[in-house]
């Protein structure tokens, strides 16, 4: 049996295929355009998408079943009847909704969502984007009145539009501030908080299981990219643990059978997956806003040139040199939640270099997700060891400091590809042909390239010293 395995995600679309054998090959990456209508604002040309999940489709020749990861709180709304989307993708990173959310956090509606969602109030989730779209977009609302109006988060478009299936999972529900943790069913009471009719919401499906037929290959299995990539880094047990490093940062670890909640702690309780008719898998998220975005933000301003300058540096950490970067250049995420952080340097002379500025940027990204983890670590305890992916974990610099700002042995797999991957053990799953054990045989592609070892902690005066950059950079904008 062979998989197609398609991870769409906030830069592009790749198509991977998992044969029988365990053997695991990326066919072909498609990049699509990045669309900036105004600041903060951060859109996708849906038929754009469709086009490269087309493409991708296309490659894979004798494939049974396909698992396709998705950007989790990306939102589209489109035509019942013609499936024709009515407005460009709000992506993720989007923040033209900060007023609403603002708005109901000071009304203290907050606690609801916490409660019910496990999710702050944040214009990253999805539910005020699609209230956005209500309220902005005229045909949205004819379709409403004609019934036709579906929305949803971008995994739901692609379902219906190619599969003839109108339906999400539960993990992309629960990045969407709709859907009760406990239930697994959209909310009256968040539905009506947000202003967002659940008749034009989606099905929620378990993780694997029938979503359509595309072609002769079923999809038997739609997920968010993250929990895909927690699946394909082998995180199985409770305080298994990942951090994937890509336009953002996110951490996420397997917490157990029930739901993980600290509303003080500002973590995100989320799922990692439902198989099948198996009990649902939590989670525990963080994320930072700007990982690799930062670094390549950094290069076009022409701090660096060449990636491999800034794999090593001669000089000692810059944190202990007093040179700090917060890399909040779209505000902080978890724990904080503060859309008007700015990003900033701290303890620049006329003496700092270019490779200086970069040190302290790479240590910034690295710190914050130490941030995260210990944040984690303190409501659900990690275990030793932290599997990474994404490209800022081919950065030696960068995995070595991590491992010492967070203490914990650092693991970086020889597949680059681990969402795929996931995807991909999971649609196998889906299908019924293979066990969960032997879904792992594709760990191999995952085995560890190697494990670095953390040489000395970083005192804890430095990890006070960041702290102290962070709190300067809150509430900037």
């Amino acid at each position: 049996m062979t998989i197609l395995a398609i991870d769409q995600g906030t830069t592009g679309t790749k198509a991977h295929l998992l044969r029988a054998d365990g053997a695991f090959e990326t066919l072909k990456g498609f990049e699509h355009k990045q669309i900036y209508p105004q600041p903060e604002w951060v859109e996708h040309d849906p038929e754009e998408l469709i086009a490269h999940l087309q493409a991708a489709l296309a490659l894979a020749g004798d494939a049974t079943a396909i698992g396709i990861a998705n950007q989790g709180e990306t939102v589209i709304a489109w035509d019942a009847r013609t499936k024709r989307p009515i407005h460009n993708a709000i992506v993720w990173q989007d923040a033209r909704t900060s007023a609403m959310t603002e708005r109901l956090k000071a009304e203290g509606k907050e606690e609801l969502t916490l409660g019910l969602a496990g999710l702050p109030l944040d214009p990253y989730f999805s539910a005020s984007k699609l209230r956005w779209l209500l309220d902005n977009v005229p045909e949205a609302q004819a379709l409403r009145r004609e019934g036709r109006l579906r929305f949803g988060t971008s995994d739901a478009y692609f379902l219906d539009r190619l599969a003839g299936t109108f339906a999400t999972d539960v993990t992309t529900a629960s990045r969407t501030s709709l859907m009760n943790l406990e239930t697994l069913h959209w909310d009256q009471r968040l539905a009506d908080l947000f202003g967002v009719p659940i008749d034009c919401l989606p099905e929620i499906r378990p993780t694997t299981g029938a979503f359509g037929a595309i072609g002769k290959a079923q999809v038997t299995a739609s997920l968010v990219d993250q929990q895909a990539a927690l699946f394909g880094h082998g995180c199985r047990r409770r305080g298994d643990a990942k951090i994937t490093f890509g336009t953002g940062a996110f951490a996420l670890a397997v917490a157990g059978d029930t739901v993980p909640r600290d509303a003080k702690s500002g973590l995100e309780s989320t799922i990692a997956w439902k198989l099948g008719d198996a009990p649902c898998a939590y989670a525990l998220q963080g994320g930072i806003y700007n990982a690799a975005s930062a670094v390549n933000w950094a290069r076009s301003l022409g701090l660096f040139a060449d990636y491999a300058e800034i794999d090593a540096f001669a000089a000692e950490s810059a944190i202990s040199r007093g040179l700090a970067f917060v890399p909040a250049l779209s505000g902080l995420s978890c724990p904080y939640w503060d859309r008007r952080a700015a990003g900033l340097w701290l303890g620049m002379g006329l003496d700092t270099t270019k490779a200086d500025m970069m040190q302290a940027l790479l240590e910034g990204v690295a710190l914050l997700a130490e941030t995260v983890l210990a944040t984690i670590d303190a409501l659900s305890p990690l275990g030793a060891v932290v599997s990474v992916d994404g490209g800022l974990s081919r950065n030696g610099y960068f995995t070595r400091f991590l491992a010492e700002a967070t203490s914990k042995r650092i693991r970086v797999p020889a597949s680059a590809e681990l969402t795929g991957l996931g995807a991909a053990q999971l649609a196998m799953l889906g299908a019924g042909k293979a066990s969960l054990a032997e879904s792992w045989a594709g760990e191999k592609d995952g085995a560890p390239r190697t494990e670095i070892v953390p040489q000395a902690p970083l005192p804890r005066t430095l990890h006070a010293r960041f702290a102290e950059a962070v709190e300067r950079s809150k509430a900037w904008r």
